[in-house]
């Protein structure tokens, strides 16, 4: 079988790592290019697992997704390594849960988690775009059911930015909100090009997230579902081939249902989808990365 090239951000633990481990024990060859803060700790943590070397390839690239330097030098790495042949899939999965108690990073006017859950991936998707419509690629958005926690987007203005002092319990399901706009937004942009969906892992205390909302996710939570159950609900975004064919219904159950458009109505909004998915230009004249 030919190798299926992925990309990936957000693997170096919890529910991405073990994802990547559930698709390295598959008899589907892969060649798998993951972004990384630690690129020492996480070559060597995919270094410890047993998997045929022969069949699979795991590239850990640098990646800081709180620099958007950093973002554009990880996406021309991966366009090299890639070479000639096509991005089967694109995984959007990173995401972080800090409040907006700092300054933004490298200057910005926006906190942490907004560059880390929305807008360094969406200028990842802006900087591979040209391969991913050549490769016919499939785009798939890690997101939450905490998106239904907005119930007025006009405090995100405000909320998200750097210095906010929202906390991230709350900021969490704001940028998680934003970044739905932005998988919509490439939906819309990528139409009869690219696949583009979101999908919900479900509630998984056992990933860490809940740190940094300052918050205890017990394992017996109601719904509750161990790391392997969600990382096999994301792996189910990338072969799923039942897409609706209203364009909005976009979102991936954690079981397993698309669901109804009407839970995540207020992401349907086109000039909010506008407002939060700058142009490339546009990121990188406002974050000072044209210079």
């Amino acid at each position: 079988m030919t190798a299926k090239t992925i990309v990936a951000t957000g693997t170096s633990s919890g529910l991405g790592f073990e994802a990547v481990k559930q698709l390295l024990a598959q008899t589907q060859p892969y060649k798998l290019l993951l972004g990384a803060r630690d690129v020492a700790r996480t070559r060597t943590a995919f270094g410890k697992l047993d998997f045929d070397t022969a069949k699979h390839s795991v590239t850990v690239l640098p990646l800081e997704l709180s620099d958007l330097r950093s973002t554009r030098a990880f996406a021309q790495l991966a366009l090299e390594k890639i070479g000639p042949t096509g991005i089967d899939i694109l995984l959007l999965n990173a995401a972080i849960s800090d409040g907006a108690d700092k300054p933004g990073p490298h200057g910005s006017k926006w906190s942490e988690p907004l560059i880390v859950n929305h807008l360094a991936q969406h200028y990842l998707v802006h900087l591979l775009r040209d391969k991913l419509v050549e490769s016919k690629s499939r785009v798939v958005f890690v997101s939450s059911g905490a998106v239904r926690q907005v119930e007025d987007p006009s405090v995100l203005d405000y909320d998200v930015k750097a210095g906010s002092g929202v906390p991230g319990i709350k900021l969490y399901g704001e940028t998680k909100f934003i970044q739905l706009l932005g998988a919509l937004w490439w939906r819309r942009q990528l139409a009869g090009q690219c696949a583009v969906l979101a999908v919900s892992p479900g509630l998984i205390p056992g990933t860490g997230l809940g740190r940094g909302m300052q918050m205890d996710m017990p394992a017996n939570l109601p719904d509750a579902k161990p790391v392997a159950e969600g990382a096999a609900s994301i792996l189910r975004a990338f072969s799923r081939e039942d897409l609706p064919e209203d364009p909005e219904q976009i979102f991936l159950t954690s079981w397993g249902e698309w669901w109804d458009k009407e839970v995540y109505g207020k992401t349907l909004d086109v000039a909010l989808q506008e407002k939060w998915c700058p142009a490339k230009e546009d990121i990188e004249a406002e974050e000072g990365l044209d210079g």
